[in-house]
């Protein structure tokens, strides 16, 4: 039987990029249609990331915003796979955190980035903490469902043959949780990026966020749009390169 793969006509690649091609041209002809400075086109952005990567500003606020990502994704990731992983297979643990869980989930990212500006100062430790506590419960409720659907039958084969701890967490439970944590990964990058975004908007003095607001203080859009830009390349980058390579080796490592 082929594979969905095999049912393509086209290679998945080729696929990707026709679909950024077609858009890049349907916004190319929107722009021209309108005439509009308030819509740059496609070309005037190419243009305007162009001078801001030659003049370098570009490349230092970008690093900026990609360490604070990597630092509370990180952060988030695993306190939210351990916690996760210990309220799906504990009643207690779930039973006593659910309440505080429902609360965290539905905190707005606003509020949380306040706080820890208040309590912990206008500094990175505050701006990651931030971020990772709102990712943290996302993380936490796919994972504790990923718990709950693990096959008993072969934890009980790791009682039988008597595996420590870390042997049954490693050829038993995590090969069972990968599913959910690449989902986890892959939908907490998403809202990371976003949350960076509004910490540095509102409490730093430099990254992709901050230079946003100064930009749209001079309703400078071809700039934003430029920065942005920027921004989706990278994102694609580590999804092409980290994420889909890192998924397949996993599910090869399942079976």
């Amino acid at each position: 039987m082929s594979s969905r793969q095999d049912d393509l006509p086209l290679p998945a690649g080729l696929i990707r990029a026709g679909s950024l091609i077609v858009a890049l041209l349907v916004w190319q002809l929107i722009a021209w249609r309108l005439a509009d400075p308030l819509l740059p086109s496609p070309f005037a952005v190419v243009q305007s990331l162009i001078h801001h990567l030659r003049e370098g500003e570009l490349l230092h606020h970008l690093l900026k915003t990609l360490l604070r990502v990597a630092g509370a994704f990180f952060v988030a990731m695993i306190v939210g796979v351990a916690v996760g992983l210990w309220m799906g297979r504990s009643r207690l643990a779930n039973l006593a955190l659910d309440s505080l869980l429902i609360v965290m989930l539905n905190l707005p990212a606003l509020v949380t980035a306040i706080l820890c500006f208040i309590w912990i100062g206008l500094n990175e430790t505050a701006a990651i903490v931030a971020v990772a506590l709102n990712k943290i419960p996302t993380t936490i409720t796919n994972i504790r469902e990923g718990a709950r659907a693990l096959d008993p039958q072969l934890l009980q084969v790791g009682e039988v043959y008597k595996l420590s701890k870390f042997r049954r967490l490693r050829y038993l439970v995590l090969p069972q949780l990968y599913p959910y944590i690449m989902a986890s990964a892959r939908s907490g990058l998403a809202l990371i990026w976003k949350i960076v975004l509004v910490i540095e908007l509102l409490g730093r003095s430099d990254g992709i966020g901050f230079k946003l607001g100064t930009f749209f203080q001079f309703f400078d859009l071809t700039s934003v749009l430029a920065y942005t830009a920027a921004f989706a390349a990278v994102v694609l980058l580590i999804e092409a390169c980290v994420l889909r390579p890192l998924d397949r080796r996993l599910n090869g490592w399942r079976t």
